[in-house]
């Protein structure tokens, strides 16, 4: 018995004084492994007799015990250890300069939606958001969209198949516009609305202008006594603003949108050449978005009265605008994940947009 007290004095002892988890793993195996010493001692009870079997098994079964309590503890006191020391190691000091070369790119589209978001948001607009696969009735129902609709069929929009209905109508759609955020937006909150909507719609199209998932904000607002001129000033106010230039023509042609009444399509100055557009004063037009008054049937279908209430909406391609404002040729270039383009075209992180520190600040393009 002196022995086996001996052995549990200096096995505790090694364990108190071993400086890493490798040496205290070898203590382990010295002391329980298939030759270790406590093995070789409960090897032993077969020796002996069945009194001093049970008497030696209690003894040995709480020695045991004690030497893994005290390996476990050890154990987590070294992996505490080391991992404090790698921590220290691996500490940043935030007093050092950026090291601009090896902290990566902002997208273009996520710097266009920083800059949108900055516009609107100092015109009072709050962000909205809404599901990407939607049921029919708020991506077309809502929005006075009717069943002969090109937008609804099968070439220009993605269904999926509803696993609890067979009937067509059932089917659910990968959003095609984010107005049906509009609409989730005016069920749930009562006017004055004024929102806009942010956020990835799919089309089934590609080519240089057209990718099958692509970004759009759309705003609204709804209101007593909103008009179409409150809808001019908020639109000049914003192109004006996000192009950075002082003095941009702009015109409205009338078009046709199931969801608006009127209708309008809003065309900025510039200037074309065969290498260059050039945007704000000059003898061309370009096509920047679509907007008009809220439909009645709209209002209707979201539980607002339109004798007493009207507004406007409107909605434009980020991706575009991107393209536009940063010179970027090739709309499917944004989704192929190319280091070299996004390292070209991309923005500086620390770059963040506000109406007051400045939109794009072209310091943080790369060229």
């Amino acid at each position: 018995m002196e022995n086996i007290e001996q052995l549990k004095q200096t096995t505790l002892k090694q364990i108190d004084e071993a400086s890493d988890v490798k040496s205290l793993e070898d203590i382990k195996v010295s002391v329980m492994g298939k030759k270790g010493a406590l093995t070789e001692e409960m090897k032993k009870l077969a020796l002996l007799s069945v009194e001093e079997k049970k008497q030696m098994g209690q003894m040995l079964n709480v020695i045991k015990s004690e030497i893994e309590k005290a390996l476990e503890t050890k154990k987590q006191e070294l992996f505490a250890k080391e991992l404090n020391e790698k921590l220290a190691k691996e500490t940043i000091d935030v007093t050092l300069p950026i090291r601009e070369e090896n902290i990566g790119r902002i997208h273009p589209v996520s710097k266009i939606y920083e800059e949108v978001v900055a516009i609107f948001g100092e015109m009072g607009f709050e962000v909205a958001d809404g599901p990407d696969i939607e049921d029919q009735f708020h991506n077309f129902n809502a929005l006075n969209t009717p069943a002969n609709h090109p937008a609804r069929q099968m070439q220009d929009t993605f269904y999926i198949t509803n696993p609890e209905s067979d009937n067509f109508d059932d089917s659910y759609v990968v959003r095609t516009q984010t107005s049906a955020v509009q609409i989730r937006t005016m069920e749930k909150k009562q006017p004055p609305i004024r929102i806009i909507a942010p956020g990835r719609t799919y089309r089934s199209d590609y080519d240089a202008t057209h990718t099958p998932m692509f970004h759009q904000v759309e705003g609204l607002v709804i209101d007593k006594k909103t008009s179409f001129a409150n809808l001019k000033g908020c639109l000049y106010d914003f192109v004006k603003t996000f192009f950075e230039v002082d003095e941009l023509p702009v015109r409205y042609r009338p078009s046709y949108f199931p969801f608006t009444e009127p209708s309008a399509e809003m065309d900025i100055g510039c200037k074309k050449s065969k290498t260059e557009l050039k945007i704000g004063a000059g003898d061309d037009w370009l096509e920047i978005l679509g907007c008009g008054m809220v439909h009645p049937n709209v209002l209707k279908a979201c539980g607002i009265d339109p004798e007493e209430y009207q507004g406007f909406a409107f909605g434009l391609g980020l991706d575009r605008l991107a393209m536009l404002k940063y010179g970027i040729p090739d709309l499917r270039t944004f989704f192929e994940s190319d280091v070299r383009w996004l390292k070209h075209y991309g923005f500086m992180p620390l770059d963040e947009s506000s109406m007051t520190g400045g939109l794009s600040n072209n310091g943080g393009l790369v060229r």
